[in-house]
C-alpha cells in the first residue's frame, strides 16, 4: 500500500493552507460541504488523525470519527429532509478514492432525483456556504 502523504487536498484544508465550507471542527473531526456534491447537502466527515484510508487507520481513529458521522447524517436530516441518506467511504484509486485521506461522505438522496457523479461538477460557494448554516444550525 501506498505510504500517506500530507500534501493531499485535505491535509492542506486540515492544515488551513485552503479554505473550505465548514459545518463542524473539534480536535477529532473537520465536516465540511463537498464542492463537487453528488447532491444538495453532501458533506465530508474528515477524521484529523493521518491515515490513507480505512484500511490503514488505527481503530481508535474509526471509533472516534463513527459518532461524528451519525450525528452529521442526523443533522442534515434535520436541516434538508432528505428521503434518506447515504454513507459512503472508498479505499484506494480502483473503488473510487480520489483523496487519499481517510474521509466519510454523508449524501442526501432525495426521491425523485438522482445523484451526481462522483467527482463531478463544482456546486456554487453560496450555495455551499448557505448549506453549511443550515446543517451547522440543526447539530
Amino acid at each position: 500500500m501506498t505510504a500517506y502523504d500530507p500534501d493531499n487536498i485535505f491535509g492542506k484544508i486540515l492544515r488551513g493552507e485552503i479554505p473550505a465550507h465548514k459545518v463542524y471542527e473539534d480536535e477529532t473531526v473537520l465536516a465540511m460541504m463537498d464542492i463537487f456534491p453528488q447532491s444538495k447537502g453532501h458533506l465530508l466527515v474528515i477524521p484529523k488523525a493521518t491515515s490513507r484510508n480505512l484500511l490503514d487507520a488505527d481503530p481508535a481513529t474509526l471509533s472516534a470519527a463513527m459518532p461524528y458521522v451519525q450525528r452529521l447524517a442526523r443533522a442534515v436530516r434535520k436541516a434538508l429532509k432528505p428521503d434518506g441518506i447515504r454513507v459512503v467511504q472508498f479505499n484506494e484509486a480502483p473503488a473510487g478514492q480520489s483523496v487519499f485521506h481517510l474521509h466519510f461522505h454523508i449524501i442526501p438522496v432525495y426521491a425523485g432525483t438522482p445523484l451526481g457523479s462522483h467527482g463531478g461538477g463544482r456546486a456554487d460557494d453560496g450555495e455551499l456556504a448557505e448549506q453549511a448554516r443550515t446543517i451547522a444550525a440543526a447539530l
